[in-house]
């Protein structure tokens, strides 16, 4: 049978202090502000981001021309790049922004159990921000040695950002796991404690699971890179040897001896596969509800769907290893963590075909979430199938280190989470906010943005199986790359400056609407989950006025024959005519409980 929390159902718990606009906008505990805030710095460090990116892009296609970007600043881009748009920004925004925002709407709460830690969480990661965007203003810029932080490289002297780059890198690092664990603990601890009347847990929306089984994830796998920061911090400062072998210094004694760089190579990705899933847990659940609610129809195998989700957060932690084939471990873990990336791509493959089985013979509204949503099947099966390859240790070998590794991660943990993110601001934003964007100037965002993508990243993949490869800063020395290397590169920095200027449309259009949008109801998508049931838009602080809601169905009874409106929300009593799978058995079992 299963637990089933209930939240306080006082009359007086939706009373607070009166705020002035300090308590209100800036130190706030209200889990929604919040949000906001974490989706506000996100944003804008993802910009960051995306400028460096450009710039990489820049020398890459015209390496005589941007005489200013020297090798040193290519390689602290490729470092500040990557670790932004994984870290800083996708694992933010997706945890901390709808994270905090969707998990109490959704689940019938007032707020996060914990409020004031919940503050302190952004706080601490606005912090980790500061410091990360510091190593920018201190005498040899930020560290230069791959997003990985791999040693020898990140230690030893002469790789950029030795000194105080790479000693601010781990401290932020370290800041942010803090961070996400007084985040994580109150997102954990509020779906299992602070549930409304009737919202078990297979009543949850889709975006509560992907969300709750990622931030579990994370505080299982933060860990192990607090503790790769840490050894590497020491053998930088103390002169320790955790990671460091026998190297000479200007043929002296050894400046270390005993360690591996590949310890740190297993530490590492043991924190960075599941990393991937903590960014794709959360986009799979968004895309779930997103896809039901414009299909007008019940997500596919919902509790396929949860399990799925349970399932591939489970096998992340045994697929690690799939990155370090050429890293010099033991030969026959190849078989074992290849064996474990082609099992994980099964419950990966269930959730596919229940997003196209969703689809399928639907009432189809095309609206703005729903193409995003669309093109995020795309790239994301595209990414997946490449991955595939990959995850095969015979063409992983020629493969390693190519443009091909750059065209699939890009794919998988660029461009489908970022459409995701795209997504669920356009769905979210009208709740948010109480007024509606520009939908042309959306529709026109979305469709620039995917085929400038795909004309970005598709032929790095042809790039890859030509040899080419990759964290080069100019390639005009390499005899064994054929001279159309660089036309592709002409091409594909065009399309990322196109796709870096399609993104002016999109904070426009958010911006705009905050004065000029036109108003909305609180439920324009006429969807079922709790959060579009509240009695004001945006909700106020508490959320739910003097009674907190009651559930009494699914998350998914679209299109039920016999209702009066098209969908039936979670809220609302029974009619005699509800879903079939929100009548199941287990489900009345849980009622009852």
């Amino acid at each position: 049978m299963a637990f089933v929390a209930i939240a306080d159902r006082d009359k007086d718990a939706h009373v607070h202090d009166p705020e002035t606009f300090i308590t209100k906008y800036i130190w706030s505990q209200d889990h929604k502000v919040i949000a906001i805030q974490y989706g506000t710095v996100a944003i804008l460090v993802g910009l960051v981001a995306l400028a460096l990116s450009v710039m990489m892009r820049l020398q890459l296609a015209f390496p005589e021309t941007f005489s200013f970007i020297t090798p040193n600043d290519y390689y602290q881009f490729v470092t500040m790049h990557g670790m932004i748009m994984v870290i800083y920004l996708l694992t933010a925004l997706f945890l901390g922004g709808f994270g905090n925002y969707l998990i109490p709407l959704m689940c019938g709460a007032r707020d996060m159990v914990f409020p004031y830690m919940n503050m302190l969480s952004f706080w601490a990661y606005l912090l980790s921000v500061i410091i990360l965007m510091a190593s920018f203003f201190v005498p040899g810029g930020p560290t230069g040695a791959g997003w990985t932080l791999y040693p020898p490289q990140t230690i030893l002297p002469g790789t950029p950002g030795n000194e105080l780059g790479i000693l601010l890198m781990l401290l932020s690092l370290a800041v942010f796991i803090v961070a996400f664990t007084m985040g994580g603990l109150n997102y954990v601890t509020t779906v299992l404690q602070a549930r409304c009347r009737g919202m078990t847990l297979m009543r949850m929306p889709l975006s509560i699971w992907g969300i709750f089984t990622a931030t579990v994830l994370g505080l299982l796998a933060f860990p192990a890179l607090l503790v790769s920061a840490i050894m590497m911090l020491f053998d930088l400062l103390l002169g320790t040897s955790f990671f460091m072998p026998a190297i000479l210094s200007m043929g002296g004694m050894p400046d270390y001896q005993g360690g591996t760089p590949i310890l740190f190579q297993h530490l590492f990705w043991f924190f960075g596969h599941p990393e991937v899933y903590i960014v794709a847990l959360p986009a799979f659940g968004i895309v779930s509800d997103i896809l039901s609610v414009h299909a007008r129809k019940n997500i596919f195998g919902y509790r396929m769907m949860v399990w799925a989700i349970v399932g591939i957060g489970a096998l992340s932690f045994v697929v690690w290893a799939h990155h370090m084939y050429v890293s010099g471990m033991n030969p026959y873990f190849g078989f074992f963590f290849a064996t474990t990336t082609l099992i994980i791509a099964i419950p990966t493959a269930i959730k596919v075909y229940n997003w196209v089985l969703t689809l399928w013979k639907g009432n189809i509204r095309m609206k703005v979430p729903m193409l995003f949503a669309i093109g995020f099947i795309f790239t994301f099966t595209h990414g997946g199938l490449t991955g595939l390859f990959l995850g095969n240790v015979t063409v992983d070998l020629p493969l390693s280190d190519t443009y091909f590794v750059i065209g699939h991660f890009h794919m998988v943990m660029g461009v489908s989470p970022v459409l995701v993110l795209f997504a669920a601001i356009y769905h979210w934003y009208p709740k948010m906010t109480g007024k509606m964007y520009n939908k042309t100037m959306a529709k026109v965002h979305f469709w620039l943005t995917f085929m400038s993508a795909y004309a970005l990243y598709l032929p790095m993949h042809y790039l890859g199986i030509l040899g080419v490869p990759r964290r080069y800063f100019a390639y005009g020395g390499a005899e064994f790359i054929p001279a159309s290397a660089q036309s592709l590169n002409v091409g594909i920095t065009i399309a990322s400056i196109i796709l870096a200027a399609v993104q002016i449309l999109f904070i426009v259009n958010i911006v705009y609407a905050l004065k000029r949008g036109t108003p909305v109801d609180g439920n324009p998508w006429e969807a079922t989950t709790l959060e579009w049931q509240t009695p004001d838009t945006p909700p106020e602080h508490g959320n739910w006025g003097p009674e907190l809601p009651e559930v009494y169905r699914w998350a998914y009874d679209y299109s039920v024959p016999g209702a009066k409106l098209d969908y039936i929300p979670q809220n609302e009593p029974h009619h005699g005519q509800d879903s079939v799978e929100s009548d199941s058995d287990d489900a009345v079992n849980e009622t009852k409980a």
